[in-house]
């Protein structure tokens, strides 16, 4: 007889290779079949809610690994609260106007000037269709459990209606204003900048120092004098209106070959070494507050003066201590100049040219160009002092990423100071997960004073103002209700197509405009205006308003959780959110930002197509989001092992209670009816559910992937299903024993598939799908199993914890006998064992027979072993007798048929022998 026909070997369809690629969308096919989304949420409808509110994703290209990544956290919450039993819906979002779909329309071909406003606007909405199409099917792709039917998407009308609304509370508020003042300018697209959008990159500059005559010195200066200035932005030289000085700083009027310089006492020796020349002496010493008030003349317009002011903001350090001013091209410059009566001069035009006032030599110029004639201007009539070329961290617009200018223009801005006590507060008041999240917005919101918030360009919802005859705003409810109102009928496109008249309510009359001519805004809303004002849909969709978490990258601190906090406290005196999570940007494996022009961009698409989605989800579940992260081959490769390691413990566990074999409606055994080993690892199971599942309520991906994995790896992988080996493939098919060791398999299978599934989303579907449980007909359908207390929890754990301990020492013994050529394997081992009489009686009370089971050596005996290890004495050697041809253990008792006595009476109850 081939005793191999008479084991209980493992016997699944459940397959070894995952087949991600090829499983993975027909899983999607039959989800979208069973209206998936709908029964996941729908099985906790009447529960607590917990809604995450999503931050939309810009409608243009496919998914980067970073949207991916971020999609794939979102997803795990979402899972995990509903299988916690949370009812948490989840709509995505996308974020759909702005330039770079202005962009990527003209370069498709589409002549936006040929074209009306409407017709290109149309265009640009018909490609944030097809990228939103795209961009959702690699989502789905991802596995993301959404309500992909239902989106929120910034272009709709319903969304443009409400956020003219939003825009209204507050412009009726008081909080919207039209004003001139030196903004963000992007020359290269033409448009202003918010300041969400500027990121800071090292720029390398010619810095300049200039001498300014002295015109007027009050009674206190010598027309010999020179106020010494310095600037890393040349061009801005010709709108220069002021020199400002700090009001208790000591300035030194020092004689040199270049006239009486007069600069930073502090810095006098480092200054003339840069310009060249010898100190004859410091004459005197004047306060800042004692020069106020002094004019200078223009170097490069001697008919133009400058007014020497006084500005806190001016420093000791690097530098002067004399602040080259100018009205239009600088915040600081601007309050200053407005303090003193300087009217606001603007030297560039919307294309980054100078303008006809600077004169017929540098009219026209862009400004790099006008840089360099002013520097060879001011060498020509001898007031450049030193040029050098420095490195220095600049403005750039962050989605071209090319420098920006400080320009003065008129915008309409919304008033942070207005509301910036009520905004601190919200601030307080929301559970910052990120420790360091509350003092980085708070900061941000004490130093911004407004929020520009308009565009000047086409595709994007339109500021809702429109004009009197006098040029007077028109701010009033009845006008904003009924703008909306058109909005939400024809969509936003209606502003362009109408006159601004018709855009009123039937028979508006205003007494400013008596003739009946009305002209309406040109300029569209800030897109950040827009996804902040997004958490309308939680109110519109009847969900929990605030929500209870915005999850986003570390740059929405001053983007999206930005715009949302100020649209919603503006409107709603509360934050829009209960809780805040960010997380870090993915680069490439070596930890650099990934760029198109280097080449090491990651497609998740690429990653999917080669690995799966799961293995994605896998490496999103083990890196450190709230750090930046790396992906790449190696990582990939380290979580494809990872997954499988994974996959073969369900197999396994699966194989040994497949449904020929074990029904758990009439084969399980009870906790109480178990053996202690089995009592053990149910308490582990248990301790490891709890474990688990307050990872998931704490957001910690890494803790989950890592208990999991370990559990399943070191615990029952290594140790329990090992030992149990024995017993499933030996025992008697309906013996006690096995069937409470196929019970335990069964609830650690039950358990662990459930705790997988947010994270091996298609995986853990599949195990469902083998796995003997008519609970449900997915997994996703289900809840983690609740935790159970054991009467003997506590005594079992500490009596394992002393019975591992010496079991380790008893396994580092029969490592050093496989070594040392004594024996092959463990069931060659015969063991003599040394114990305290405490664990002896431990051995006894929870193993009795069974622990050459427990530690799978075919002899044991106590006795004066002689090589002693921490806890005990163990002496190895080579048991002897011979092998059983059915367990493999080696006896000195055999059958006739040379079986075991155990192998012998099993086969002979089982009818076989």
């Amino acid at each position: 007889m081939d005793y191999k026909d008479t084991l209980r070997m493992p016997k699944t369809d459940f397959e070894m290779r995952g087949n991600l690629t090829i499983k993975e969308p027909i899983m999607l096919k039959k989800w979208q079949e069973d209206d998936f989304y709908n029964k996941v949420i729908a099985k906790n409808k009447d529960h607590k809610p917990f809604i995450l509110h999503d931050g939309p994703p810009y409608a243009n290209n496919n998914l980067h690994a970073g949207t991916a990544m971020n999609r794939i956290i979102k997803d795990f919450i979402v899972r995990s609260k509903n299988m916690e039993g949370f009812y948490a819906p989840f709509f995505p979002g996308w974020d759909t106007h702005g330039l770079p779909i202005e962009n990527a329309v003209q370069k498709l071909g589409v002549d936006r000037k040929a074209l009306t406003p409407s017709e290109f606007r149309k265009k640009c909405e018909e490609y944030a269709h097809k990228q939103i199409a795209i961009q959702m099917e690699t989502e789905k792709r991802l596995g993301q459990c959404a309500d992909f039917e239902h989106p929120y998407i910034t272009l709709k009308k319903e969304f443009e209606a409400r956020q003219i609304l939003s825009f209204a509370k507050m412009a009726m508020d008081g909080m919207i204003f039209q004003g001139l003042k030196p903004i963000y300018w992007s020359p290269y697209n033409e448009t202003a900048v918010a300041d969400s959008e500027i990121v800071y990159f090292d720029k390398t500059d010619d810095t300049i120092y200039v001498r300014f005559n002295v015109q007027d010195g009050k009674g206190i200066l010598d027309n010999d004098d020179y106020f010494v200035i310095w600037t890393t932005t040349p061009w801005t030289i010709p709108s220069d209106q002021a020199i400002t000085l700090g009001a208790d700083l000591e300035y030194a009027e020092v004689l040199t070959d270049k006239g009486k310089l007069i600069f930073l006492k502090e810095n006098v020796d480092t200054l003339l070494a840069k310009f060249k020349l010898e100190n004859k002496g410091i004459l005197r010493t004047f306060k800042g507050r004692e020069l106020e008030r002094i004019t200078v003349t223009h170097p490069l317009y001697p008919n133009k003066t400058s007014l020497v002011c006084l500005g806190n903001y001016v420093e000791a350090g690097e530098g002067t201590g004399c602040v080259h001013t100018s009205s239009g091209h600088g915040l600081d410059d601007f309050y200053t100049c407005q303090r003193y009566g300087i009217p606001v001069f603007n030297s560039v035009d919307n294309k980054g040219c100078m303008t006809e006032e600077c004169g017929e030599e540098l009219k026209g110029l862009f400004i790099d160009d006008c840089s360099k004639k002013v520097i060879e201007l001011l060498k020509e009539n001898d007031s450049l002092l030193a040029i050098e070329r420095i490195t220095h961290s600049y403005p750039h617009d962050d989605r071209l990423k090319k420098p920006v200018i400080f320009r003065a223009t008129v915008q309409w801005f919304a008033s942070i100071d207005k509301i910036k006590d009520r905004l601190l507060e919200a601030v307080k008041n929301v559970n910052w997960l990120n420790e360091w999240g509350e003092v980085r917005l708070s900061n941000m919101i004490k130093d911004r004073s407004d929020w520009c918030i308009s565009r000047q360009r086409l595709w994007g919802v339109p500021i809702p103002i429109i004009y009197n005859e006098d040029g007077s705003p028109i701010i009033e409810q009845k006008v904003f209700e009924h703008i909306a109102e058109l909005f939400k009928e024809y969509g936003s496109n209606v502003w362009f197509e109408k006159e601004a008249k018709d855009l009123l309510p039937e028979g508006y009359a205003n007494p400013k405009s008596p003739n009946g001519l009305y002209t309406k805004e040109k300029d569209i809303m800030d897109v950040w205006f827009d996804s902040g004002s997004s958490w309308n849909e939680l109110i519109a969709r009847g969900y929990s308003y605030p929500c209870d978490l915005y999850f986003e990258g570390s740059d929405q601190y001053r983007g999206w959780f930005n715009s949302s906090l100020i649209v919603s406290v503006a409107n709603h005196d509360t934050a829009p959110y209960k809780s805040v999570l960010s997380h870090g940007y993915v680069c490439d494996a070596k930890g650099e930002k990934m760029s198109k022009s280097i080449g090491n961009v990651v497609n998740p698409i690429d990653i999917i197509d080669k690995y799966g989605a799961d293995v994605l989800r896998l490496w999103a579940a083990n890196v450190d989001y709230t750090a930046d992260m790396r992906i790449g081959d190696v990582l990939l490769k380290q979580t494809s092992d990872q997954y499988r390691k994974v996959r073969n413990t369900f197999r396994f566990m699966l194989g040994n209670i497949d449904k020929e074999d074990f029904d758990p409606n009439k084969d399980m055994v009870n906790y109480d009816e178990m053996n202690s080993f089995d009592k053990y690892f149910m308490i582990r199971l248990n301790e490891v559910n709890k474990a688990v599942r307050e990872a998931y309520g704490r957001y910690d991906f890494i803790a989950v992937s890592s208990l999991l994995t370990n559990f399943m790896s070191n615990e029952l992988s290594a140790y329990y299903l090992d030992c149990a080996k024995d017993v499933l493939y030996i025992e008697k098919l309906d013996s006690h024993k096995r069937r409470s060791c196929q019970s335990v398999i069964y609830h650690a299978t039950d358990t662990l598939v459930r705790l997988w599934s947010p994270i091996l989303c298609f995986t853990a579907d599949e195990v469902w799908n083998h796995f003997n449980n008519d609970e449900a007909t997915s997994v996703h359908y289900t809840h983690f199993i609740d935790e159970t207390c054991y009467a003997d929890e506590e005594e079992i754990k500490a009596d394992f914890t002393r019975l591992n301990a010496v079991r380790d020492d008893i396994l580092k013994a029969l490592e050093e006998a496989r070594q040392n050529k004594v024996i092959g394997k463990p069931l060659e081992a015969s063991l003599l064992l040394k114990l305290s009489a405490e664990d002896e009686a431990l051995f006894l009370k929870h193993f009795n027979k069974d622990v050459k089971q427990w530690l799978q050596v075919s002899s044991l005996a106590y006795g004066e072993a002689k090589h002693q290890y921490e806890l005990c004495a163990v002496d190895v050697t080579k048991a002897e007798g011979k092998v059983c041809p059915r367990c493999w253990n080696v006896t000195s008792s055999t059958s006739e048929d040379g079986l075991c006595e155990r192998c012998a009476k099993i086969l002979a109850e089982s009818n076989i022998l």
